[in-house]
């Protein structure tokens, strides 16, 4: 849009495109035209103003030759005669001369006008063309103008429905979460009045199972399909005096690599001395020793509102070694977290039970042989003691023979015993269930017999 202001009373107006264009072409073309007069006008008014002075100065030499044909008439009275033929034609070659100036002029002009005019049609050519490619550049960038108001616009509506569809679906969104929360919240509250209520009906004892029963009913659903071969019972051994409430141990390729000792602690809402979870951390440490388990885990609902306890695992180590707190709906996560964690060193234990039981061998066999030692000394020794309480009781009567023949048979008995013994004593047999040590003399063997060879 294009704003103006009238000459005349000196109002602005505002108008478009195709008006201002058309205002334009008019006072272009009425300029023109009025230009294109203008310059037609003065170049007939200097080709007339030099018509007539080419005309004077021709009169005017004209007439100074006349005059001067007239001072030489009267001066050569006698010799008119003579020149007169002379001056006709000279002065019908100036007419001639000044016919062909005449006609050269008119000839000039009427080409100085058909080029004006052949200007002047390629200037209105011009013109056209520059007045026609401007139209067509005008049409052109307003339809692009029009289409991309039109594409604007089609994206400004798509944009407000794609918005209005969404704000729908926010509110629906939105409504839909109320009502669930609601009903979540609902159902929330009947169960904290359930658990309320089942809880002012309970004994102690019986709070107390209830947390018993969630752990092991959530352990059977959720990881008994995970870990068909773990052990997970209550702990009912009692023979030091004390014990904890379930223990968890899982085994692979027969080596046990996780096992945990856990303790249940819930009160009543309505118990008058309340217990702290610290109270419970020695007891829990020592049936995990009491007990051979690597980790001690208290599952609790006491001390509900320190957020400590509330905010997840925690971890009390820095009091008793490998110890956590958990509320119960960590019970699961916490299990899950220790079995990888100690799934990794699985490999280490089982180089370290191989270890042991290599040490285990060569004990075994040493154990065996002061075993034999001992055996034979024991039998040595009844023997000795045999032979001299014989040469005593012979030295000392003769009636004691009999007693001595027994003590001879005796003592020979042993000797034989100790003999058998001995020459029953092999390696081979000293080696049994010995593979270590067995293995020991096959390679002194092999090392023994090339050097027999050499």
């Amino acid at each position: 849009m294009k704003e103006l202001k009238c000459p005349k009373c000196g109002n602005l107006f505002t108008i478009d495109e195709a008006d201002y264009a058309s205002i334009v072409s008019q006072v272009k073309n009425a300029e023109f035209d009025a230009e294109v007069e203008r310059r037609m006008n003065e170049l007939d008014s200097r080709h007339k103003a030099e018509q007539e002075l080419a005309a004077t100065k021709a009169a005017q030499k004209f007439q100074q030759q006349l005059s001067q044909k007239d001072l030489e008439i009267g001066e050569k009275v006698a010799e008119i005669g003579r020149i007169k033929g002379e001056k006709d034609n000279e002065i019908v070659l100036l007419k001639n001369r000044l016919q062909s100036i005449e006609s050269q002029k008119e000839s000039e002009k009427n080409v100085a006008m058909a080029e004006l005019e052949k200007r002047i049609t390629e200037l209105k050519f011009s013109v056209q063309q520059y007045e026609s490619k401007l139209q067509m550049a005008l049409m052109e960038e307003r339809g692009k103008a029009q289409q991309a108001m039109q594409a604007k616009e089609a994206e400004i509506a798509r944009l407000k429905s794609d918005a209005e569809l969404e704000k729908s679906r926010a509110q629906i969104h939105e409504a839909d979460l109320i009502k669930q929360h609601q009903i979540e919240l609902r159902n929330k509250q009947e169960l904290v009045d359930y658990y309320k209520d089942l809880k002012t009906r309970m004994s102690t004892k019986m709070v107390g199972e209830t947390l018993e029963i969630h752990c092991s009913t959530q352990f059977n659903q959720m990881l008994r399909p995970m870990m068909p071969n773990a052990y997970f019972e209550k702990d009912n051994d009692a023979a030091d005096g004390t014990k904890g409430d379930f223990i968890f141990r899982d085994y692979e390729d027969g080596i046990e690599y996780v096992s945990i000792m856990f303790e249940m602690k819930n009160e009543m809402d309505t118990t008058a001395t309340k217990h702290r979870n610290e109270d419970f951390f020695k007891k829990l440490d020592d049936d995990r020793r009491k007990k051979g388990c690597e980790f001690a885990v208290l599952v609790s609902l006491l001390e509900p509102d320190n957020e400590l306890y509330n905010g997840g695992i925690v971890d009390v180590s820095y009091k008793y070694p490998k110890m956590y707190v958990i509320r119960p709906q960590f019970f699961i996560p916490l299990i899950t977290l220790l079995v990888q964690t100690s799934k990794k060193s699985l490999e280490y234990k089982k180089q370290l039970i191989l270890a042991q039981n290599k040490e285990v061998d060569v004990t075994n066999f040493e154990n065996a042989l002061l075993d034999f030692q001992d055996k034979f000394g024991r039998n040595y020794r009844i023997a000795s003691d045999k032979f001299r309480t014989a040469i005593e009781e012979i030295d000392k009567s003769i009636a004691h023979l009999q007693k001595i023949k027994d003590a001879l048979i005796g003592s020979e008995n042993n000797l034989r015993l100790a003999n058998d013994k001995a020459q029953d004593l092999t390696i081979k047999r000293l080696t049994r269930n010995n593979p270590t040590m067995k293995q020991k003399f096959d390679d002194a063997r092999a090392l023994q017999q090339p050097a027999d060879n050499a």
